[in-house]
């Protein structure tokens, strides 16, 4: 029997349950430690959203304004471009009116060529619109007896550029006399 006692007490732990260990209990410091750590994280999580909606709403009313100042300058554009009329005598062969019946692109069109021939030293004196065109314009200028031929599919921008372009190129080859200039095509352009 002694052997059963030794062999039974063996097995048997004080202060221990039969099937686990026994838990190890925590001291009040450590409980408040974890609850502090557990308050801080919760705070850091708060203040993160915080932020990122902050974030959002920034870019949002960043974006917001952004296209409401492009919207008021497009409106700004356009009435100006209802109302505007050419600033230089204008003929449209396939009409009696001198061209107030043309379309507001082919206005704009006429004044922004214009002024940009005039910032690169180009005078125009009068703009054809020839009888059953509904995209070219014809451009005089002054001091050349010919025309430039032009549509107003290609940027006004290209279009006085190229215009300049070929004008100068002429001089250099001793050309002074034309009877067109034609830049309607991008990278091309003709004289006759």
């Amino acid at each position: 029997m002694e052997f059963n006692r030794r062999s039974s007490a063996k097995g048997i732990r004080v202060g221990r349950t039969i099937a686990e260990k026994r838990e190890r209990l925590e001291t009040k410091s450590e409980r408040a430690a974890a609850r502090n750590k557990d308050k801080r994280k919760k705070a850091c999580r708060i203040i993160i959203t915080i932020v990122g909606f902050a974030t959002i709403i920034v870019a949002l009313l960043g974006l917001y304004f952004a296209f409401r100042n492009a919207e008021t300058e497009l409106a700004v554009i356009n009435s100006g471009s209802q109302t505007a009329k050419p600033t230089i005598e204008v003929i449209d062969e396939g009409s009696t009116s001198a061209g107030e019946h043309l379309s507001s692109r082919m206005i704009d069109f006429i004044n922004q060529v214009s002024s940009y021939l005039r910032e690169l030293g180009v005078t125009p004196t009068k703009v054809v619109v020839p009888m059953g065109s509904i995209r070219q314009v014809n451009f005089y200028l002054d001091g050349y007896t010919g025309f430039v031929k032009t549509t107003i599919d290609r940027g006004a921008g290209v279009t006085a550029e190229d215009t300049e372009r070929l004008l100068r190129y002429l001089a250099e080859l001793g050309v002074s006399d034309f009877e067109y200039l034609d830049v309607r095509l991008d990278g091309k352009a003709y004289y006759k």
